[in-house]
This record gives C-alpha cells, sequence and structure tokens, in this order.
C-alpha cells in the first residue's frame, strides 16, 4: 500500500517543483520582448505595427509564409529603415531653403543648392570627414549586431536571439520607453507609421531633386529659387 500512495505521490511532487521554472521562464522572456509574447495565429505573431483602415496589410501574402525569426528579422530591418528615413527627412528639410541651416564644415554662409549635392561639398572641405562617418556607422552596427543577432553557424540557424525584441537596442537616454506592453505596442507602432511614411517622403524628396536639381521647398513654391550651381572648370 505504501509503495502505490508513494507511486501516486511522486509525479505531483515533481510537477510542483518544476511547473513554476517553466513560468518564469516564459515571464522572463516576455520581460526582454518588452511584454510581447509571439503567437503565430496573429498577424506578423502579433508585433505591432497594423493600424487602420488598412490594418493587416499584406497584398503579397508575405507573412502567412514567414516563420518567427525570419519575421523578426524583417522588423527589425523596417525599423531600421525607418530610423535612418525620419533622420534623412529631417535632415534634407532643415539644410535647404528657406531654413539653410547648415553651420559645419565652413559652409554656413554658402548657398549649397539642394541636400543631394551638400555631402560634396563637405568633401571638399573635409574629406576626413567620411572615414570618420564610416567607422561611426559601423560601429553602431557592431553594436546592433551584438546585441540582438545570433552568433553565425549556431545550431537552430537563428538570426536573432530568442530574447531580442526587434530593433530595442538598449538605447533610451531620456528614459521614454513605456513599462507596459500596451504602451509600448501603441509607441511602436506610431514609429513604424512615421518611418514607413519617411522611407516613401525621402525616397519622392531624392526623386525630385534629381530630376530638376532643385529643393523642395523650392518645387513646392514657398522659398525662392535662388541657388546658382556652379560652373564645372575642365
Amino acid at each position: 500500500m505504501n509503495f502505490f500512495l508513494t507511486a501516486l505521490l511522486i509525479p505531483t511532487t515533481v510537477t510542483a517543483f518544476v511547473q513554476p521554472q517553466t513560468l518564469q521562464r516564459v515571464t522572463s522572456l516576455q520581460a526582454e520582448l518588452n511584454g510581447w509574447v509571439p503567437n503565430e495565429s496573429e498577424f506578423a505573431f502579433g508585433l505591432p505595427g497594423s493600424l487602420d483602415p488598412v490594418g493587416e496589410f499584406d497584398p503579397l501574402g508575405i507573412s502567412t509564409a514567414t516563420g518567427l525569426d525570419q519575421m523578426k528579422t524583417y522588423r527589425e530591418a523596417e525599423t531600421a529603415h525607418g530610423r535612418v528615413a525620419m533622420l534623412a527627412i529631417i535632415g534634407f528639410l532643415v539644410t535647404e531653403e528657406p531654413i539653410a541651416f547648415h553651420p559645419l564644415f565652413n559652409t554656413g554662409d554658402k548657398d549649397i543648392g539642394p541636400a543631394i549635392r551638400h555631402l560634396d561639398e563637405v568633401r571638399v572641405v573635409a574629406p576626413f570627414f567620411f572615414e570618420v562617418l564610416a567607422l561611426t556607422i559601423g560601429g553602431l552596427e557592431v553594436r546592433r549586431a551584438l546585441t540582438g543577432w545570433a552568433a553565425p553557424g549556431n545550431a537552430e540557424e537563428k538570426i536573432l536571439n530568442d530574447d531580442y525584441y526587434p530593433g530595442d537596442i538598449g538605447f533610451d537616454p531620456l528614459s521614454l520607453k513605456p513599462d507596459t506592453w500596451e504602451e509600448f505596442s501603441e509607441m511602436s507602432t506610431k514609429e513604424l507609421q512615421h518611418g514607413r511614411l519617411a522611407m516613401l517622403g525621402i525616397a519622392g524628396i531624392v526623386a525630385q531633386e534629381l530630376v530638376n536639381g532643385k529643393e523642395i521647398f523650392v518645387n513646392l513654391g514657398v522659398a525662392p529659387d535662388s541657388f546658382v550651381p556652379p560652373v564645372a572648370v575642365f
């Protein structure tokens, strides 16, 4: 009789010890992912970014044939490109007429025209800047890789670490990151939507300036067309 009672009690006792460890692992991973729990039954595994009226916008059906790791990689790339595009939009509009704010590299008193040609002027007055720029970008990318990317050749062939939320490299100097998933999801959706708009916007700006060599506000008719392109001397 004692043998049978012991046999019945052992599984219960083992479960009592194992279950809290499993819950602790899930809770820990959820905390690392800002409260996001991947759900394969939801669009894009439940990642934020959908906004009415288009909602779950995926006309090519890419999300239906994409695994979790690859989906996280797509979101990582989208977030990074969106941030660069938002900075580019600000840089273009601030340095062109009528604001024309570009005090660096001894160009503050010059009208150097559309932003697509500004780096040409920088190359003339400060050629070393490009080496510094390359090292800075390289350092930022190395940090991003070390933070979220899995080691090459790992056994599971993962691209990103399991405990890495796409785009969250820990940079938050103003402590703006929300504490709850609901607030974080809302902020992330806003960032993604602004980044998507910025990617379309900067593509249009660059294309327009390449067509006629005029600043954007000049094209819109709200700034004078005072730029005189330099005459090439051979």
